[in-house]
């Protein structure tokens, strides 16, 4: 287990913020926006990671110190992890990601901790699976869980998930909001990208993993159907499994000079600023940062009506349209109403639900430490 160093005060409180990787996804995005908002409320930062891994590495801010587990997957990292915990007794651990969450609450057991252990579920817990290795999962949620302080549910959908699908008490779980808008980040000035020149076609864009629980085939339909109506172009910024999928898909549909892939951005501000709409197409989410960022920036947007979040972020679709989960006909109507509309005016106090500053203020109340 190594750690890049940095100054340490043994009279300021230190958190541990336990993830498997810095992979390219919301929930690592997030954390790393807690990091910053803690080091800023004056707490000591430890990211511990199963494996230092990951495109968000260089955004990690200098005073975050890096601890390397040295796992090559997650669950192998339980022991360096109680290691660490019994070693450097931090003020309070937070783990991100169900996979991580297990991991956490058994190395805190492991290593007798007594400290506060917060486990975050970002996502939607699915009522069952036909997958021998994801119920032995679920039973695993179901005996590790419990053993948390608190169950931090970052939406009130996925709040009712856990309490359906995760066996979680509801007493023990406090929903708060990811830490998405950083006014400071957000309002810098942002250069237009290449791919969205001025004076051309509107561009709607997706962002996120290229995986199922996305849906991009959904949204590539829907915008076939756009398309065959006006001119348009559809970018998708993110990278995985499904991209051969999409680009055969593309193909098929007759859209293939109108549909890029350009891979993963690790920050997608500069294209949701000049995008002319940005399109959800999950299946299932928990709270997508991405569709927060898109409001924040003042896009238009539209989103499927998933398990969950968009509901909650879009005020019941008050801010954007919202349109059942695969149904491409749906999605395709609400993006020419939202391209023919302007964007949607959302008051400064609803994007504050989701700022960096209120969010970190919870979480140190569920910690049991002062704001400061």
């Amino acid at each position: 287990m190594s750690a890049r160093t940095a100054d340490r005060s043994v009279s300021r409180p230190r958190l541990a913020l336990f993830l498997p990787k810095l992979a390219g996804g919301g929930a690592e995005r997030v954390t790393l926006n807690l990091a910053r908002g803690l080091l800023t409320a004056g707490v000591e930062v430890d990211l511990v990671l199963a494996s230092v891994d990951g495109p968000y590495l260089e955004d990690v801010p200098s005073d975050v110190r890096i601890v390397d587990l040295g796992g090559r997957r997650t669950m192998a990292a339980l022991p360096a992890l109680a290691r660490y915990l019994r070693r450097e007794r931090p003020s309070g651990l937070l783990a991100a990601m169900n996979h991580a969450n297990v991991v956490a609450a058994w190395a805190a057991t492991a290593a007798r901790y007594r400290g506060p252990v917060l486990l975050a579920e970002h996502n939607e817990l699915p009522p069952g699976s036909k997958s021998v290795w994801q119920r032995l999962f679920n039973t695993a949620m179901r005996f590790s869980y419990p053993r948390a302080d608190r169950v931090v549910a970052v939406s009130h959908g996925v709040k009712r998930s856990l309490v359906a699908n995760g066996g979680v008490a509801p007493d023990r779980i406090e929903v708060i909001y990811n830490p998405v808008i950083d006014a400071d980040r957000l309002k810098r000035d942002r250069p237009r990208p290449d791919a969205l020149p001025e004076g051309g076609p509107p561009v709607i864009v997706g962002v996120g993993r290229l995986t199922r629980q996305k849906n991009f085939a959904n949204l590539v339909r829907a915008f076939s159907r756009l398309r065959a109506d006006r001119e348009a172009r559809l970018l998708i910024l993110g990278e995985g499994e499904d991209r051969e999928a999409l680009t055969e898909l593309a193909r098929s549909q007759g859209v293939e000079d109108d549909v890029s892939l350009p891979g993963f951005v690790a920050n997608p501000y500069d294209y949701l600023a000049h995008a002319d709409l940005f399109a959800l197409s999950s299946d299932w989410e928990g709270l997508p940062t991405v569709l927060i960022e898109a409001l924040a920036l003042g896009s238009r947007v539209v989103a499927t009506d998933c398990p969950s979040g968009p509901r909650e972020i879009l005020a019941e679709g008050r801010y954007g349209a919202l349109v059942p989960t695969g149904d491409a006909a749906a999605l395709a109507d609400a993006m020419a109403d939202a391209l023919g509309a302007p964007p949607p005016e959302v008051p400064p106090a609803w994007l504050d639900q989701f700022s960096v500053r209120t969010s970190v203020g919870r979480y140190l109340e569920a910690f049991g430490l002062p704001a400061r």
